[in-house]
């Protein structure tokens, strides 16, 4: 808007040019557009900051506000049009400073409605809040009615919440094919992302405040606990010993896990030299070297994995880049200096590895052997269920042992390869008794108990400090939304004032703010019922819902099957002082 004054005030209105009619209407229709907009803009902004987050009454009058702003966008719509027409057609003879500036005003119109219509089509939910009014009393027999027609409102409800998450991941991942697969996967990740937003009624700002709030109050209880009672050993002692000739073995496995990212991973590692060490490999021709190499045209991959293991085009048996969904890539090497057979599987890399992590519901898993449910993550389920016909069938395994019959089998993998690396190790326990099994960072929510206790013997998980990836499962998602709720229903604070002072905590650090999240002044048996205020955000109530008494019920975790890390836990933390003290 200021650079459309100056711009007109500059010229004084008068422009001696062709269109110059046009352009004068365009400028000052754009200046009144642009100030409407801004005005809208202003008082959006200052209604939202009113009340709390569970006390919208102040901020009642926000829909009629934002109604006036998307009217506004109308004429916006017509304005950008006709500079672009006044561009294209009239602009001979004008000023190149004009013309430039009408251009920019023009550019940026249709890039904010474009922005706004993507933000739309993602974000905009038509089902608007589905909560059923509360009615009068009524009849018993009208009442039970109601409740049959309730239960078919929230069914056709998640139904059509299902449709809208499954059209955004289609959206979104329009590059993809749309074959059957991606279908089903599309379906299956709308069903949980639909099931686990259907009952609530935060908007992302709600969410990022009570991540500001949670981060805070978890700092405050780490700052008053005690300090942890350290049980250390000698290094000479054998549990000493153990672990390490464990952390050796995973440093020694890390770097495969690593380069079997191929060259990005290289180049992150190695950003001054590594480009030079690829630009000679990338595009030489390797004729004899495509039958084990599979969707690496150019070989910079591979060239990045003999870079990064120091191993020789000889020491692989089989090198795979094809990705598709729950189709990860791997490769096979022998690994001289453990005496090893090693098989490396990617972590997380493209469009199609996140939808194979999203493919986050139980799918079963029978191992003979092992009693108790048997189950495990979808996609990984899936992925490691393709590595293994592709090592077993293919006579990929086979041809490695021919090779070095001694050699013992050691997987790895980070990430989706970590989960994949595991899930592999257990389907191929039975064979192969002395197999190993590094996975670094795996996700939380990867195997039943029976399972994860299991893998115990042969697999090492190697989580490092905080790190969220091994602590991701749908338990723990519906716990942390139970929190969210919990904490910005306590929370008295204008949500602004929660976001900027979370900003400022999470760049600077300081001491966390003291927010009354524990409410003071409530009776003891006031807290045993549930909120008000966290009741408000609720649509409906669901297993994941508990009061403020239940934070330990074993009811949190019912809607969903447990799933836990794989094999023994090797956690790694960083021995120092904190960042904020």
């Amino acid at each position: 808007w200021i650079g459309t004054m100056i711009l007109f005030t500059y010229h004084k209105g008068h422009f001696d040019c062709n269109g110059r009619g046009v352009l004068h209407s365009y400028l000052v229709g754009l200046l009144v557009v642009l100030a409407l907009i801004i005005l809208s803009l202003c008082a959006i902004v200052y209604v939202s900051a009113q009340g709390t987050i569970t006390n919208p009454g102040p901020r009642r009058s926000i829909p009629a506000l934002v109604y006036l702003r998307a009217l506004l966008y109308i004429p916006e719509l017509v304005w950008a049009c006709l500079g672009a027409v006044w561009v294209s057609d009239d602009s001979k003879g004008c000023d190149p400073a004009t013309v430039g500036a009408v251009i920019a005003a023009v550019i940026a119109s249709w890039i904010i409605l474009l922005f706004t219509g993507l933000g739309v089509v993602f974000v905009f939910d038509p089902l608007g809040n589905p909560r059923p009014q509360p009615a009068a009393m009524e009849p018993l027999g009208v009442r039970d009615m109601e409740s049959s027609e309730g239960t078919q409102f929230f069914s056709t409800a998640r139904s059509l919440a299902v449709k809208v998450w499954e059209s955004r991941l289609r959206l979104l991942c329009c590059c993809l094919p749309q074959d059957e697969s991606h279908r089903a996967a599309f379906s299956s990740i709308a069903q949980l992302f639909s099931g686990f937003f259907s009952d609530t009624d935060l908007v992302p700002s709600d969410i990022a405040a009570g991540l500001a709030l949670l981060h805070q109050e978890q700092d405050k209880m780490e700052q008053s606990r005690d300090p942890d009672i350290i049980d250390t050993h000698s290094p000479s002692s054998p549990i000493g010993e153990d672990l390490e000739s464990e952390l050796e073995k995973a440093a020694h496995c890390m770097q495969f896990a690593a380069a079997a990212y191929g060259w990005p991973m290289y180049i992150y590692s190695n950003p001054l030299t590594g480009p030079c060490k690829l630009s000679g490999d990338c595009c030489r021709s390797r004729a004899a070297e495509y039958d084990i190499v599979g969707g690496d045209h150019l070989g910079c991959h591979f060239s990045s994995i003999l870079h990064s293991t120091g191993l020789q085009y000889r020491d692989f048996i089989f090198v795979s880049f094809h990705n598709q969904i729950y189709e990860i890539p791997f490769f096979v090497a022998l690994d001289h200096k453990r005496e090893a057979v090693l098989v490396a599987v990617r972590g997380t890399l493209s469009l199609r590895d996140v939808l194979t992590d999203l493919s986050a519901e139980c799918e079963n898993l029978p191992i003979e052997g092992v009693s108790g449910a048997c189950y495990a993550h979808k996609g990984m389920c899936q992925a490691a269920g393709y590595i293994y016909k592709k090592l077993v069938n293919d006579g990929i395994l086979n041809q490695a042992f021919s090779i070095a019959p001694e050699y013992k089998l050691v997987i790895t993998g980070h990430s989706l390869g970590a989960g994949t690396a595991s899930l592999l190790a257990i389907l191929l326990r039975n064979s192969f008794p002395t197999l190993q099994c590094y996975s670094f960072s795996p996700p939380g929510g990867l195997l039943s108990k029976s399972l994860a206790d299991y893998s115990k013997d042969f697999v090492v998980s190697v989580v490092l400090g905080k790190d969220l990836v091994p602590r991701l499962s749908i338990p723990n998602m519906e716990d942390l939304k139970r929190r969210i709720l919990k904490i910005v229903s306590n929370c008295n604070k204008p949500k602004y004032r929660i976001l900027l002072q979370g900003c400022w905590y999470e760049l600077f650090g300081g001491d966390p703010d003291d927010f009354p999240t524990e409410m003071d002044d409530r009776r003891e048996e006031e807290l045993s019922q549930p909120l008000l205020g966290e009741e408000s955000l609720m649509i409906r109530h669901s297993s994941s819902y508990q009061s403020l008494a239940s934070d330990d019920s074993p009811a949190h975790t019912a809607a969903h099957l447990p799933l836990f890390l794989p094999g023994r836990i090797l956690h790694i933390t960083e021995d120092g002082p904190s960042r904020r003290s």
